[in-house]
C-alpha cells in the first residue's frame, strides 16, 4: 500500500503536465513500515533519457544520490519513483518492469493532450507488477 500526501501527489500531477509531451520523472521521499510505504514528499528530477523522451524515462544516478540526501536530511528514505506516460494509459510498460525493484511503489500518471487523466500505484512482486492500493492524506 501507497499512503501520500495531498500536497506530494499535487506536485507530480503538475509536473506531469508541465512536462507534457515527454515523460517526467522523480523520486518519493518517505517512511516504509511493513508493507506500508507513506511518502511525505516528491523529490523532482529531470528525465536524462535523450533518445527516447516521449515514451522513456532515466534518473540520473547522481539526482538520486541527492534525493537520498535530501530525505536523509529529514529522517527520511526514498520509498518510490513515479513518472508519467504522455498519450498512454498509467500501468507499467514492460520496460517499466525490467528496470524496477522490489520494495519500492511505482505512480505511473496518465497524461492526455497535455492534461492528467488518471494515476495508479504499482508494486513489484516475484518479477511482475501488481497495482498497489493509494490513500491520499
Amino acid at each position: 500500500m501507497l499512503r501520500i500526501r495531498r500536497r506530494a501527489l499535487e506536485k507530480i500531477l503538475a509536473q506531469a503536465e508541465r512536462d507534457y509531451p515527454y515523460e517526467t520523472c522523480g523520486l518519493l521521499l518517505g517512511k516504509i513500515q511493513g508493507d506500508v510505504r507513506t511518502a511525505f514528499g516528491a523529490y523532482e528530477t529531470p528525465n536524462v533519457n535523450k533518445e527516447r523522451k516521449r515514451d522513456r524515462y532515466e534518473i540520473d544516478p547522481k539526482d538520486y544520490m541527492r534525493a537520498e540526501e535530501k530525505a536523509k536530511e529529514f529522517g527520511l528514505e526514498i520509498v518510490g519513483v513515479y513518472h508519467s506516460h504522455p498519450d498512454h494509459p498509467d500501468r507499467p510498460s514492460k520496460f517499466d518492469e525490467e528496470r524496477a525493484f522490489e520494495g519500492f511503489s511505482y505512480v505511473i500518471v496518465s497524461v492526455k493532450e497535455g492534461r492528467v487523466v488518471s494515476y495508479r500505484s504499482w508494486e513489484l512482486v516475484d518479477g511482475k507488477f501488481r497495482e498497489e492500493v493509494v490513500e491520499v492524506f
